[in-house]
């Protein structure tokens, strides 16, 4: 989408955009992007070009003199270790809130107030946001459950789909697609029909993501986020409208595409797709399964993605069927098995006795063991049988003293061992619970809780991810350090308390 009239992408401001990023006088490069011009656009670009060539011209005094630089007020929160950990999340979700928005350079305004994950993090995210609410449905904040609910709607109807988070930059992707079951958990506190009120926002998200399947012809064709799979089912990939650097991290992929042999371009939309995907950056999307100029997103049928698309599909059969409409009921549970099919017989390995990821480029399963092969048991899609196998390779490679480890592969990246990350443990422990391995979901819980609680202790923080395997270091790796504040963390780490 090109610039919007209500937002502004910074990466519209020209040669400047590309000076600042490349010059390296923010330390992170999504800052620039956050800013928000005091002037009109041509005023600032005109007297950029005629202030540069000055011998005493400084970009970064120059910068602040005709930008607001964001603000990040949840980094100035200060924690009291002294109160029980429970009672800080509590107070946290004030500081994470932020209000109905004004319009403002890159940001997208929403109607309704909304939680932020912290940190350099200062917009909605999309499925963080799922993770955070599970949190705010213990504290009993089912208002601001439904605020968050009805601002996705809003962007799912203005936009389209919901962005990976609510700025401008970000309009050209998604996240993994957690609408369906935010609705789930905000259905828990009411006694209407929920699926109902929001059918018209499922069904068009399910659409973004479907769009182009009827150009599909013959297997493993693909357009935008389909492909074609066998038997006339339709899977999902993770895709980008865009195929330029991430405003973003414009300096960092640029650098990455140097180092590659293929072209910029679909190293730039591969880069963009595993944004899209939520694990950026993991061994997962990378041919060689270490270095980051290997990364090959867009041709890989994730496992978790799927999964997602399976439920939605679900939803959509169950909410027509109340409807009495048997023409669309039929067409979703048609669509949700043969993608059940195709999970099945595309990601077991039966030899491994694991899910894994299919490059259908290659038509053949990739060697990255993760924990996205949870999914199937979260949204029970695995047979008892691959239950089991599934809970023993987590308890023997994944299992680790502080919970469960992302891959089990070592690559620098922030979705690789030896992190682990909230989300995933939630889906990890439901999945379990679902088919009855409690004592196994009980100690993931445990090692994760006792994790989250230690870190605490030691620094007065809730942060974005944990080392799960040495529990006296903190979480690291990727492109950005370690964030506070932090969403999705407390989110989960309530519900899992709360959990008998």
């Amino acid at each position: 989408m090109n610039t919007h009239a209500k937002y502004l992408e910074l990466s519209a401001f020209e040669e400047l955009f590309e000076d600042v990023q490349l010059s390296g006088i923010f330390p992170d490069s999504k800052t620039f992007n956050d800013c928000v011009p005091r002037f009109e656009k041509d005023q600032i670009l005109n007297t950029y070009r005629d202030q540069k060539q000055l011998v005493q011209f400084d970009l970064k005094e120059f910068i602040e003199s005709n930008f607001i630089l964001n603000t990040q007020p949840a980094t100035l929160y200060t924690s009291d270790t002294s109160k029980p950990i429970e009672q800080h999340i509590d107070g946290l979700w004030q500081v994470l809130t932020r209000q109905p928005d004004q319009v403002g350079g890159a940001l997208i305004p929403l109607p309704y107030p909304y939680i932020v994950p912290g940190g350099r993090f200062q917009e909605i995210y999309y499925w963080d946001s799922y993770f955070t609410m599970l949190g705010l449905s213990v504290s009993g904040r089912f208002d601001l459950i439904e605020h968050m609910v009805d601002n996705f709607a809003f962007l799912i109807g203005t936009i389209g789909h919901i962005p990976n988070g609510n700025r401008a930059y970000y309009i050209s992707r998604s996240q993994p697609p957690f609408f369906t079951l935010m609705v789930a958990l905000l259905q828990e506190d009411s006694s209407n029909n929920l699926y109902l009120k929001y059918l018209s926002s499922i069904e068009k998200e399910y659409n973004f993501w479907m769009t182009g399947y009827d150009s599909l012809e013959n297997e493993w064709q693909a357009n935008r986020r389909v492909v074609k799979g066998p038997k006339g089912a339709f899977l999902n990939r993770f895709y980008d409208d865009l195929d330029t650097p991430r405003p973003e991290a414009y300096k960092e992929d640029i650098e990455i595409a140097h180092l590659a042999l293929r072209k910029s371009s679909e190293i730039f939309r591969d880069l963009r797709a595993a944004a899209e995907s939520g694990w950026d950056f993991s061994s997962r999307w990378l041919a060689d399964g270490k270095h980051l100029e290997q990364i090959v997103t867009t041709q890989i049928i994730p496992i978790d993605l799927n999964c997602l698309l399976y439920h939605i599909e679900m939803v959509l059969e169950q909410t027509y069927q109340k409807l009495g409409d048997m023409e669309q009921q039929e067409k979703y549970a048609n669509r949700a098995q043969k993608r059940k099919s195709a999970i099945l017989q595309l990601c077991w390995n039966q030899e491994k006795q694991l899910f894994f990821d299919y490059n259908f480029i290659q038509q053949t399963q990739t060697q990255v063991e993760s924990l996205a092969s949870t999914y199937p048991l979260f949204f029970e899609i695995a047979s008892q049988e691959q239950a089991k196998a599934v809970a023993m390779s987590l308890e023997t490679k994944f299992l680790k003293n502080g919970g469960l480890v992302t891959t089990t592969l070592q690559t620098g990246q922030q979705w690789d061992s030896p992190n682990g990350w909230a989300p995933l443990q939630w889906i990890a422990y439901k999945g379990l619970r679902q088919y009855k391995h409690d004592t196994l979901a009980s100690k993931v819980r445990e090692a994760w809780l006792l994790n989250n609680r230690k870190v605490y202790e030691q620094t007065g923080k809730m942060t974005e991810k944990y080392n799960v395997v040495n529990t006296s270091l903190l979480g690291g790796g990727g492109e950005y350090p370690n964030q506070d504040g932090f969403g999705w963390t407390n989110g989960v780490f309530l519900k899992l308390i709360h959990e008998k």
